[in-house]
């Protein structure tokens, strides 16, 4: 339950329309010392405020407020305002106390309002106005009861239903560990058996060799086709489990016109380079031109201009695009891991706004072969 969540407009709204209500009621009818009778129903409306936090408390206090009415002039025959904070009062206790706390606060609203009303009201009492006050007081109480059942089985049924779904997905991801280990025992198995066969016949029979060994390869291509299979299941959108090639330059113009597509535009110079880059570069550079491309749709504005050169010893990477007027820039976290990959690849990425007032994003990546291990 949310009895000590923190109060806000949705607890202050509803008693500052019945003030406001109690307040034109009590003004219309004139009577004597009408302000200070609205002054008590200020009172009760703002306790009414932290019903939700403290019902306990709420309750009988407001309930006091409001039976002091008549001391100031004004009968309570003639104002019905009050009644509805009386209702409201009763109704959080139902609504926010579940357990016997609630039953005992009612008791104690119940005598209040009896006691002080005999006190402070002239009229004689007999048994109809005990009749009156408690028709008033048992159907808030008793809906307030029914809403908070209600509200306890809505959360009950919703965590049931949540469990539900993760014991599925559980079951689901077991399914299919289990069919993985089967694809790839299975696989492994016949590859062992039919390399070992062509073991022995490398020599003696060339072509039956060959023959084993392609079955062995098929055998591999099968088992890694229903890998991918079984493993697309419950991977997720964005591929962390990376059976897709590792993207690079060559993937760059797809990328370029996937954002144009998006409504982005791009005005691209690729120099791309001729000759394959280290893995590292490659990727590297591709995710650079990603990230600014991304951050330039949810951020600027306008066109975006893409340059990509290189020369014997770099790749130069640069964007540039206006910075939207309303939307500003983002945290920068993407484009700060972008600059962590390129330093550890011993270049530099630098991003900011420059004095034409646009967002420019430089990296510069140093094109050294690797290797050979």
């Amino acid at each position: 339950m949310d009895e000590d969540g923190p109060v806000g407009w949705r607890d202050a709204w509803l008693p500052a329309l019945l003030l406001t209500l109690g307040a034109a009621e009590l003004a219309s009818l004139g009577s004597r010392g009408w302000t200070a009778s609205v002054a008590l129903e200020a009172v009760a409306a703002l306790l009414l405020v932290f019903r939700r936090r403290y019902a306990l408390v709420v309750a009988p206090a407001a309930a006091v407020a409001l039976v002091a009415i008549p001391l100031t002039g004004t009968e309570m025959n003639d104002a019905a305002a009050p009644i509805l904070f009386y209702i409201l009062g009763i109704f959080s206790l139902g609504r926010r106390i579940g357990d016997l706390r609630g039953v005992a606060a009612l008791i104690v609203v119940l005598v209040l309002v009896f006691v002080t009303s005999t006190l402070v009201d002239t009229r004689e009492q007999d048994w109809t106005d005990v009749v009156f006050v408690l028709s008033l007081a048992v159907p808030p109480y008793v809906f307030g009861r029914i809403v908070r059942r209600l509200d306890e089985q809505g959360r009950t049924l919703a965590a049931q239903q949540e469990m539900i779904a993760r014991q599925a997905v559980t079951e689901e991801r077991a399914r299919i560990s289990r069919e993985l280990h089967d694809v790839i025992a299975h696989s492994i198995s016949v590859m062992v058996v039919q390399t070992a066969a062509a073991q022995d016949l490398v020599r003696s029979d060339p072509d039956k060799a060959s023959e084993l060994l392609a079955s062995v390869a098929e055998a591999g291509r099968e088992a890694l086709a229903e890998t991918g299979r079984l493993l697309h299941l419950v991977r997720d959108e964005s591929d962390e489990l990376g059976l897709r090639p590792a993207p690079g330059f060559a993937d760059v113009p797809t990328l370029v016109e996937s954002f144009r597509a998006g409504g982005l535009q791009v005005e691209a110079d690729l120099d791309l380079p001729t000759e394959p880059a280290p893995g590292g570069v490659d990727v590297s550079a591709y995710r650079v031109v990603q990230e600014a491309l991304t951050n330039a749709l949810k951020y600027g504005k306008g066109h975006v201009q893409l340059v990509i050169d290189t020369d014997d010893d770099h790749l130069r990477i640069s964007c540039t695009n206006p910075v939207g007027t309303t939307t500003g820039y983002g945290a920068g976290l993407g484009l700060l891991g972008m600059a962590e990959r390129i330093d550890l690849l011993g270049g530099t990425l630098e991003r900011g706004t420059g004095q034409n007032g646009k967002f420019v994003v430089e990296a510069r990546i140093p094109l050294a072969r690797e290797h050979p291990s």
